[in-house]
């Protein structure tokens, strides 16, 4: 077995060990239903699409990491999750903001292998390569706010209030597309440099060698 299988098998593993272990006496059964419904939608969509479209480890990394922090958010749910809460009492924060650390993961850590899927797929090229990105979280945050909204009007109130997590925060909806706009805006600003003094490396070494 390549080691590039075994990558992608790991990171399948530890996905599914962290759900099955967060699916043990969620807080609320309902909400973690729920909730969990779409990830588990987005997993089979990329083992099924691995072979006609792969992507790096690294993308496949960093969409684990994001689904792993997600898994613990719907265990608990987002207002409860001990993390968030003790951030709260020592930094006196004013309530859970574990959500708006997803949120802005989202962002952060899937604006990547949303970029990869561009330049591997449509060969997007030059400064749209790193617009697309960003628009993309942008648009699909929106999106989840607005499915959200759906899933809270068609509940009992109780599960609706909890699904939000708004915490009572009138423009909680709003902050939560921002933290993944920043998240999204913070990888393409890296990525771009990152990539700029890789190009700057290569271009003085290959002054070096002709001038040898």
């Amino acid at each position: 077995m390549s080691r590039n299988k075994l990558v992608s098998i790991g990171l399948l593993l530890w996905y599914l060990v962290v759900a099955v272990w967060m699916a043990q006496a969620p807080v609320d059964p309902q909400f973690w239903l729920i909730a969990s419904i779409l990830p588990a939608v987005f997993v089979v969509m990329l083992i099924v699409t691995h072979r006609v479209l792969p992507l790096s480890h690294v993308s496949y990394g960093l969409i684990t990491a994001f689904l792993t922090l997600h898994t613990i958010g719907v265990h608990y749910t987002y207002a409860e999750v001990p993390a968030g809460l003790w951030m709260d009492q020592v930094l006196h924060l004013g309530r859970n903001h574990f959500d708006r650390i997803v949120h802005f993961s989202f962002g952060f850590l899937l604006a990547y292998p949303m970029e990869e899927l561009f330049r591997l797929s449509a060969s997007v090229q030059g400064w749209v390569l790193y617009y697309l990105p960003v628009m993309t979280v942008l648009g699909l945050s929106g999106l989840w706010e607005i499915i959200e909204s759906w899933v809270a009007r068609a509940v009992h109130p109780e599960l609706g209030v909890t699904y939000l997590g708004s915490q009572g925060d009138i423009w909680d909806a709003q902050k939560d597309m921002a933290a993944a706009l920043y998240g999204a805006l913070l990888c393409m600003t890296l990525l771009l440099v990152v990539r700029a003094l890789r190009g700057a490396e290569s271009m003085l070494e290959s002054e070096a060698a002709l001038s040898e």
